[in-house]
């Protein structure tokens, strides 16, 4: 059967597929991300394209706005090539680079914010060792006198080396005159030879990487194991998104499609590939040279990383198939680093508190410290920690994708063209807005979603349940086929040349987003009877956290009314902790233990967090005594 040809504009490529293919599939083998979140069902309605030319059968089923019908829009994933066809992928369909969070250069002892008491003793190192050559009396096995060897240099009696490089061994000591240098792994105990090169060599160079591997985002960093130093940073989105935003969405597709969980393996393994290779360019690198792996990750994205089926994670009573998993090789995963490099992961504390927040709780000293803290992540999930030194609960709760963009009419991540900030005159109800990237808008990202929501509190555009006052006097407040909605930038002024709107059902989203977390957090208090106003300091992780305005996030109801010298934003605390741990074995051993140490509150075990979800539906809460600062409460 002869095959159609799919041209992409503007990007002018073209891929040959067979008839029947969907034009999201032919997409993604042109190599254009689209943004699709629900795997390609059509119920996220946001792979929306335009067929410029050509045969095309369009399927019905998906959701797909009156809006974007009226603009000539279909959706990629339910229209399919039945012929050559031309198709323009609008802007804010595409998944681009987005704001990646990569910490600060240096990574020294002194350096390390939250690091007492950690010294710089890699996982991974290279050793010179002379041995005394054998004799016709002195007879013992080459392996047995290297072993011996390490065991008194490293203080370690349980010292091991795999068959593919113990087959090395002989050329080696006698081509070095039985010098060595061998490159060795330390975890858990366990001291493992890896590399061996003949002689003492000059450079004793030896590279490690830490990898955050977000839901939406995977951010990296290149680090010399001699003295700590970050060589380089690299981020990009993760290429799992085209499966699903949320990590519910990508395990039913790793449990329900026969290839569902290799493709979700092998796509965040060439997300990962990719950024190695970016990492590696600079200092021209080779992949051998990197010796060590450390990996931060929800739970969800841990499993889909090892290969792992995540089936039970979001099936009651929620277990996933293990919390703290065995160290692997990278040629195992596929990993382009050193094949017999190891790549160790975070242990995770339940189904939704994961390695990433283990993480954190390490970097930022919350289990060592006396005061009472709340540490957060604020994603599609709201995972959180409270506690001190003697204590340590946590819990997870379901955000939705709101704040990253999900299930808003122009919702997006944060990237070039998003709307982070929102300034309404309350006279005459006229918008300023700020772009990242400071160019024309295409979208609103999360930052921006909480600034509009407390602004469009703060001027009266919406009551406290979030309805909008249809009695003011403005031209950008309308009402549409699918209700009432407010212009934030006009069609002459955004970039995709269509009003940029919030609409109601946007409002009761980030309403649901916003009361989700913080039923979360009032539900940790309740389980160990404190008061808000016992938290001694809140602890903000990650990407959205880093660009919240606090005092917008207080008017909303999303955090607690607490004086603002108590928050602090820490930046992306999972890529700092998977840092930390790479280069301190003291750090990696804590991690361990941390995973154990800390308790999990199951949320949706009783009533108690539905009841407060309820009452935190409003803006900022039904019960106004937990919000004393704010007073616009009509």
């Amino acid at each position: 059967m002869e095959k159609a040809t799919v041209l992409f504009t503007p990007d002018n490529l073209a891929v040959d597929v067979e008839p029947g293919t969907s034009l999201l599939q032919a997409a993604n083998l042109a190599g254009i991300e689209l943004v699709s979140s629900c795997g390609g069902d059509g119920t996220c309605g946001r792979c929306l394209v335009k067929v410029q030319d050509g045969y095309v059968k369009v399927k019905d089923g998906g959701n797909i706005s009156p809006r974007a019908k009226k603009a000539g829009l279909v959706l990629a994933c339910k229209t399919f090539a039945e012929g050559n066809v031309v198709v323009d992928i609008p802007s804010r369909s595409r998944l681009e680079e987005h704001q990646v969070l990569l910490d600060e250069q240096l990574l020294l002892e002194k350096d390390i914010d939250g690091a007492e008491g950690f010294s710089l003793q890699p996982l991974c190192q290279k050793l010179a060792v002379t041995l005394t050559p054998p004799t016709l009396e002195e007879n013992i096995a080459d392996w047995e006198r290297l072993q011996t060897a390490i065991r008194s240099a490293l203080s370690c009696s349980d010292v091991r080396i795999s068959m593919s490089v113990l087959r090395q061994l002989p050329e080696a000591l006698r081509a070095g005159d039985w010098q060595v240098t061998v490159g060795v792994t330390q975890i858990n105990g366990c001291a493992e030879v890896i590399t061996i090169e003949p002689g003492h060599t000059t450079s004793r160079e030896v590279y490690g990487v830490a990898i955050d591997i977000g839901t939406t985002t995977v951010a990296a960093q290149l680090i010399d194991l001699v003295n700590g130093f970050t060589v380089s940073k690299k981020g990009s989105y993760n290429k799992q998104a085209r499966f699903g935003d949320d990590v519910i969405s990508r395990i039913i597709h790793a449990s329900e499609r026969p290839e569902g969980l290799a493709e979700l393996h092998q796509t965040i393994i060439s997300t990962i590939n990719d950024l190695l290779a970016e990492l590696l360019q600079p200092g021209n690198l080779a992949a051998k040279d990197v010796l060590m792996v450390t990996v931060a990750a929800n739970t969800t994205m841990t499993h889909l990383f090892l290969g792992l089926p995540p089936k039970y994670i979001r099936l009651e009573p929620y277990i996933p198939l293990a919390a703290a998993t065995p160290p692997v090789k990278a040629q195992e995963l596929g990993i382009n680093v050193n094949p017999e490099a190891y790549v160790v992961c975070f242990p995770s504390v339940a189904s939704y508190v994961g390695g990433d927040i283990v993480s954190g709780t390490l970097v930022t000293n919350v289990a060592k410290d006396e005061r009472v803290t709340l540490f957060i992540d604020i994603g599609t999930n709201g995972e959180m920690v409270l506690g001190n030194q003697d204590w340590l609960v946590s819990a997870a709760c379901s955000a939705g994708p709101a704040f990253e963009g999900g299930g808003i009419t122009y919702g997006m991540r944060a990237m070039k063209g998003a709307i982070d900030s929102v300034d309404i005159d309350p006279e005459t109800f006229e918008v300023k807005v700020s772009t990242i990237g400071r160019c024309k808008a295409r979208g609103i990202c999360g930052s921006g979603l909480i600034d509009c929501l407390a602004t469009f509190r703060n001027v009266g555009i919406i009551d406290r349940a979030g309805k909008m006052q249809t009695d003011i006097q403005t031209p950008r407040l309308r009402q549409s086929d699918e209700g009432w909605e407010f212009i934030l930038v006009y069609g002459a002024e955004s970039e995709s040349g269509r009003d940029i709107v919030i609409t109601e059902n946007d409002i009761k989203n980030l309403l649901r987003a916003k009361a989700a977390v913080y039923a979360g957090i009032r539900s940790m208090l309740n389980a160990v009877q404190l008061e808000m106003e016992m938290i001694e300091r809140v602890l903000i992780a990650g990407g959205f956290g880093n660009y919240l305005n606090i005092g917008d996030a207080i008017t909303i109801g999303l955090l607690p009314d607490l004086p603002a010298e108590k928050y602090t934003f820490i930046g992306n605390s999972s890529l700092k902790g998977a840092r930390l741990a790479l280069i301190s074995k003291e750090a990696w051993q804590e991690a361990q233990e941390l995973g154990e140490k800390i308790t999990y509150l199951e949320l949706s075990a009783g009533n108690d967090f539905m009841e407060e979800f309820m009452s935190a539906l409003f803006l900022p809460h039904t019960d106004m005594s937990l919000f004393p600062s704010i007073t616009n409460v009509k």
